[in-house]
């Protein structure tokens, strides 16, 4: 199974479910007119300027992955330093979740009835724009092409708004409403999570939607 991430000038790509008994392969390409660093988990991360391309090969069975890009990094010879958003261990090699706002691409593999599942998630948060979808194996007919490509970020109210991206409640107010700490079905949708379920319908916009 394939599928293709993309940071675009308003979006950025990643998610679904598919049939699949072999590993996946990612081709993460950035379509920004700005430096992206690309990360994943698992994966590490990678440095990509418009029209690059990072093919990232993932062991069937994998769970609970993401992949986001990262902005307004500064790093040193040695791959050390920090980003603006999506920032992970303080380090280009990404060894866990990048900080909130982040776009995220989520996947996991070979789940049950063998499935693929993916989603893009603004549970964490907006940063940049991003598209998920398969390239291969669709035959299916339920594998499909996600968005986000508004412009959340000019949009994003001001008390969920963050440098160079646009936070989720969670992450401002950390309380039961907008976090669903008590458990799945605990909370429901706000009228911030509204805002980007509006701009964006096919993505996650809360804990449990």
């Amino acid at each position: 199974m394939s599928y293709t991430a993309k940071f675009l000038t308003t979006s950025l790509l990643f998610s679904l479910l598919f049939i699949s008994t072999k590993a996946a392969n990612f081709e993460i390409r950035s379509n920004c007119p700005y430096t992206v660093w690309a990360a994943a988990s698992p994966g590490g991360g990678r440095r990509l300027e418009r029209g690059q391309t990072w093919n990232l090969n993932v062991p069937a069975g994998t769970a609970m992955a993401r992949i986001w890009g990262r902005t307004n990094c500064n790093f040193d010879g040695s791959g050390q330093g920090r980003c603006q958003t999506g920032d992970c261990t303080g380090g280009l090699e990404c060894r866990g979740w990048g900080v909130p706002p982040n776009t995220l691409a989520e996947y996991a593999l070979n789940q049950f009835g063998n499935l693929d599942f993916y989603d893009i998630s603004l549970v964490d948060g907006f940063n940049i724009p991003i598209e998920f979808s398969p390239t291969s194996g669709g035959g299916s007919g339920k594998c499909q092409a996600l968005l986000c490509t508004a412009d959340i970020n000019g949009q994003c109210p001001n008390e969920l708004r963050a440098p160079g991206g646009c936070n989720n409640p969670c992450t401002v107010f950390k309380t039961n409403e907008f976090c669903c700490t008590n458990g799945q079905g605990s909370c429901g949708a706000t009228h911030f999570s509204r805002f980007f379920k509006d701009r964006c319908p096919t993505s996650y916009s809360y804990p449990s939607g």
